[in-house]
């Protein structure tokens, strides 16, 4: 399995814009990301301070994502959920924003979420598994167990009802499997 990747893509700019390669088998392949992605999903949060997640899909419909930010600025968190692993319930982040291009890429056993940090932000991502409900799963964006480092008040957070009621990871039986790769968070 795949690290957590920190992807900088690379920009070329000139007096129209700029073009940019945001997926290319042959560098994902020499940075062990062999994963096929077979559906890309585009969301759009209007207010600052939306937050989707943490979410993951279960096995056999587990799901790696490619995510980046389009429009706007988001901190995007990955969180490890692989039983037996020494980083169980720890997390990385990134900010991820239109200017920047930077991607992130999360591989299945790791719950993923963003928090949108100003309006109108728009966010496009990979993934690896369709949409299975059966298998749909999170942990709570809060739980004190995790403590990820929110950069706003809990107030300012707006939420779905269903991510609002997801478990906390003690009460989470993870069917990811650990495989002898610690959580870090890598540039490439």
């Amino acid at each position: 399995m795949p690290k957590v990747l920190l992807l900088k893509t690379r920009r070329f700019g000139d007096n129209r814009g700029w073009f940019a390669e945001t997926y290319s088998m042959a560098r994902f392949s020499a940075l062990g990301i062999d994963d096929i992605f077979v559906q890309d999903n585009h969301s759009f949060s209007a207010a600052k301070g939306t937050l989707r997640g943490l979410h993951f899909q279960t096995p056999p419909h587990g799901q790696a994502k490619l995510v980046r930010c389009t429009r706007g600025r988001i901190l995007d968190v990955a969180v490890d959920v692989r039983r037996g692993s020494p980083t169980y319930g720890k997390w990385v982040s990134a900010e991820l924003t239109a200017q920047n291009g930077d991607q992130l890429f999360v591989p299945v056993g790791f719950a993923h979420a963003f928090l949108t940090l100003e309006p109108d932000c728009e966010v496009v991502y990979k993934v690896t598994g369709l949409y299975a409900p059966a298998n749909d799963g999170g942990i709570r964006w809060n739980d004190p167990d995790v403590g990820i480092a929110w950069p706003l008040p809990p107030g300012d957070v707006t939420l779905s009802d269903k991510d609002a009621a997801l478990p906390l990871l003690k009460d989470f039986d993870s069917p990811f499997a650990y495989d002898g790769v610690p959580l870090t968070l890598e540039t490439a």
